[in-house]
């Protein structure tokens, strides 16, 4: 482990670390590979999609909207297209990952890097052929998050706010694919979209504060490189603010139309917490700090998809 100076501070790169060998997988691989397509956040996006469909979209008996095979058939292109993303990211992240996060290194390490890289285009291939089949429209938005990936990772990641937008906009369009699906016009689920969109671009500054170390060393120009920590930290509470906002517009809502189950759901498990977020990001001055504000939105996120099960009132 690195030592955890205050990130405001100007902070010595350390040597350039050498990319792994690369090898055959070894024994207990399994684990990596699930590590290396980031396995739980694939369950919360199957949740989320699952979520939105029955509950934000569905009919009076939620749980009959997932009946259908064409459900599983777009969220298993989704889950397609968002795991390539993530081996295509740490396919092009083997160096800075070597610094960031040693102890979660997987291609190069692991997984030899041809094999990483067929595996994204195969996964990418399926989940643009299935949505395609499903509608012309999924298949572009499909196609486009598969190529805003890839953009993403190779370049997009180390410019100042493009890689930030890009993920956040990734987010929102997963939020969003049920009703691309559907057409139903309600407007409940571009608010969850809109949500999704501010928490993730609060997130993802956060993790470039996180990793100023290994990203300093290898040239990327995000935020906090840029404009240092303390800018950053105001760019971010601005999305935060948002945020906030929003949040309590819509449990006030919640209330006056008699949602008095969701509305204390979002003030109690979404609301508090974002505001815990906003002080424990004004102290915040370490990467163990950043790293605790990272996972902290990964709690609100997981509270707030919850949420959509408590939409329908009765």
């Amino acid at each position: 482990m690195y030592p955890n100076p205050p990130v405001a501070m100007p902070v010595p790169a350390p040597p350039s670390a050498p990319a792994p060998p690369a090898g055959p997988a070894r024994a207990g691989g399994w684990a990596a590979l699930w590590q290396l397509v980031r396995f739980p956040n694939l369950v919360i996006m199957a949740l989320c999609l699952a979520l939105v469909r029955a509950y934000l979209l569905g009919a009076a008996r939620p749980l009959t909207a997932l009946d259908g095979g064409r459900f599983a058939l777009l969220a298993l292109a989704a889950l397609c297209v968002a795991a390539a993303g993530y081996i295509i990211n740490d396919y092009y992240d083997v160096k800075i990952d070597a610094i960031n996060r040693p102890e979660r290194l997987v291609v190069g390490r692991v997984v030899n890097r041809r094999h990483a890289m067929l595996a994204h285009l195969l996964l990418s291939g399926l989940g643009v052929l299935v949505a395609g089949l499903l509608a012309p429209l999924l298949g572009l938005v499909n196609l486009g998050s598969a190529l805003l990936l890839w953009g993403y990772s190779a370049r997009f990641k180390r410019l100042a706010l493009v890689g930030n937008l890009s993920i956040a906009t990734l987010t929102a369009a997963l939020v969003l694919l049920p009703e691309l699906q559907l057409r139903t016009g309600l407007p409940l689920v571009w608010g969850y979209a809109l949500a999704a969109f501010l928490l993730t671009m609060v997130r993802e500054i956060v993790k470039d504060a996180e990793d100023m170390r290994g990203d300093a060393e290898h040239d990327c120009r995000t935020l906090p490189i840029v404009w240092g920590v303390a800018r950053t930290k105001w760019v971010t509470g601005f999305f935060l603010l948002c945020l906030v906002v929003f949040v309590a517009g819509a449990a006030g809502q919640a209330g006056r139309s008699g949602h008095w189950l969701f509305g204390g759901w979002l003030l109690l498990t979404v609301l508090g917490p974002l505001l815990l977020l906003g002080r424990l990001l004004a102290r915040a001055d370490r990467r163990r700090d950043f790293a605790r504000l990272s996972a902290w939105c990964k709690w609100i996120m997981l509270a707030g998809v919850v949420s959509m099960v408590l939409t329908k009132p009765g």
